[in-house]
C-alpha cells in the first residue's frame, strides 16, 4: 500500500476538506469512532481511553498537472514538514487552545487553520507519489 507506482509534478488547485487531522487507529489507521472516554475502530476492533488515541494529518487537494485534474488524498506524516508540527501535537495544541481562551466553539481558529493550509498549499507545485 505503501510503494509509489509513479511519480505526478502537479499544482495544488484547491483544497477540499477543513478537517485536516483525524482520530487514527494505531493498527490499521482507519478513522476511530471517539466519545468523551472511549475510541473504538470499526475495521479492526481496537478500542481504548480516548484521550490516549494517536492522530494523524488527512489533506484532500485537487490538483491539476498540464493536461488533467485529479482529486487526491495525502496521508499521516509526510505532511508534518508542511505543518511544522506532528498530527498528535497539533491536536494537542488545539485542544488545550480551547480550553485555555474558555471557546467552546473552535470554528474562528479553524478558519485560521483552513487559511494558513491554503496559503501554504494553493498555487504550489508539488511532486505527488501516487
Amino acid at each position: 500500500m505503501n510503494s509509489v507506482q509513479g511519480l505526478l509534478a502537479a499544482s495544488v488547485i484547491s483544497i477540499q476538506n477543513s478537517c485536516f487531522i483525524y482520530p487514527a487507529c494505531q493498527n490499521c489507521f482507519s478513522r476511530l469512532i471517539l466519545d468523551s472516554r472511549r475510541f473504538h475502530c470499526l475495521k479492526c476492533g481496537c478500542t481504548g481511553e480516548a484521550k490516549n488515541a494517536s492522530y494523524r494529518y488527512r489533506l484532500s487537494l485537487k490538483i491539476a498537472d498540464t493536461n488533467d485534474l485529479f482529486d487526491i488524498t495525502v496521508f499521516g506524516s509526510c505532511l508534518d514538514p508542511f505543518f511544522g508540527i506532528t498530527a498528535e501535537n497539533l491536536q494537542r495544541y488545539i485542544q488545550d487552545f480551547s480550553q485555555l481562551s474558555g471557546e467552546t466553539n473552535t470554528e474562528s481558529f479553524t478558519r485560521a487553520l483552513v487559511h494558513a493550509v491554503e496559503t501554504c498549499f494553493i498555487g504550489k507545485r508539488f511532486i505527488f507519489g501516487v
